[in-house]
């Protein structure tokens, strides 16, 4: 396996200052060169009508696991940002953590392409709660 090219205390650095990572309270567990898996924990202030983890936040989770590993990947290039996300939501998440696993499938000059499989702990880690697909621009002077 290949070493990351950022460090989570560089990783912790870029998300103290962003408030809406530290107001849903993401937590980066682990980075790699092209990987990633963070964690959302469970609020109720993330529930939806109906008492599931709502979409939005699911979906912050699986953008924010693609742009640290693609960081691990090219290093701290902050500029890096979503051209596009896909996200099929595929079973009801109750109260309770949501783990996002990231992987890059390809990581060019330009671009990046990943999935991110969200679990949750309510459920157990073999019950895929959504699953996701984006591409990365990546400025071209890194």
């Amino acid at each position: 396996m290949s070493q990351s090219k950022i460090t989570l205390e560089e990783v912790d650095e870029i998300s103290a200052g962003l408030s809406w990572v530290t107001q849903l309270g993401l937590k980066v567990e682990e980075v790699g060169e092209g990987h990633a898996r963070l964690r959302l924990p469970g609020s109720e202030d993330l529930l939806r009508p109906g008492g599931t983890i709502s979409g939005p936040s699911m979906m912050t989770l699986a953008d924010y696991a693609m742009y640290i590993a693609v960081l691990g990947a090219i290093g701290r290039v902050e500029l890096a940002v979503t051209t596009n996300l896909n996200i099929n939501f595929l079973r009801k998440p109750e109260v309770g953590d949501i783990l996002a696993d990231c992987r890059l499938l390809k990581c060019g000059k330009r671009l990046a392409y990943g999935e991110v499989i969200l679990t949750s702990e309510a459920l157990g880690q073999d019950e895929i709660v959504a699953h996701c697909t984006a591409t990365y621009s990546i400025p071209p002077q890194r």
